[in-house]
């Protein structure tokens, strides 16, 4: 799992925090936001010439980043370039409540993002039911972003905002991500001690 997730959380978070406080410094606000867009469709054009995967997440935030940069150099605010994501978040939380009470939960196919997992095993009664209720967890997670973002944002400069911002959202991210490992262990544990044995196996 975190051979699979850790490149994803360096190109998806880290390394655009990197590239847009470098040219913040060097280039101001407008020249940080086209930066940041000209890393993401980079990343894009990188994947498809090397012939790699292009996870949907990835696909989803260029979509996302390039109407808020438009957006952004339009209108010539910075607030308006941070407030989308974070009403995105919430969106997500939102998208992810529904899909859990439709009896598709989100997480269950953003998690092959990040971990492959057989077909057999996915369509299990217990993995379903894992899933849903991983969903829930995770968008209270995103609500949670999304509060600690919007007070910074209406509190603190630009370049304050983005490292706590992501920061908070890393460590959420990660206490996540544990209990989402703890949650699994003993999810499937249970299902494993009270799984009838078949004969001769």
């Amino acid at each position: 799992m975190l051979r699979h997730a850790v490149p994803r959380i360096i190109e998806g978070a880290i390394a655009p925090v990197v590239v847009f406080l470098l040219f913040l410094h060097f280039f101001a606000v407008t020249g940080a936001v086209t930066a940041g867009l000209g890393f993401c469709y980079a990343l894009l054009a990188w994947r498809l010439a090397t012939h790699r995967r292009v996870p949907g997440l990835l696909v989803l935030g260029a979509v996302s980043l390039t109407v808020r940069s438009i957006l952004a150099l339009s209108t010539g605010s910075v607030f308006v370039y941070f407030l989308q994501p974070t009403l995105g978040t919430a969106l997500v939380a939102a998208t992810m409540v529904v899909s859990a009470c439709a009896g598709r939960p989100l997480v269950g196919r953003l998690a092959r993002d990040f971990c492959p997992i057989p077909d057999s095993v996915a369509a299990g009664a217990a993995v379903r039911r894992f899933f849903f209720q991983l969903t829930l967890l995770w968008a209270v997670t995103e609500l949670m972003i999304a509060a600690v973002a919007i007070w910074l944002l209406l509190s603190q400069s630009v370049g304050v905002f983005v490292v706590t911002r992501t920061v908070a959202s890393l460590t959420l991210t990660a206490v996540a991500i544990l209990l989402s490992v703890l949650w699994f262990q003993r999810s499937m544990g249970d299902h494993v001690a009270f799984a009838p044995r078949r004969v001769g196996v």
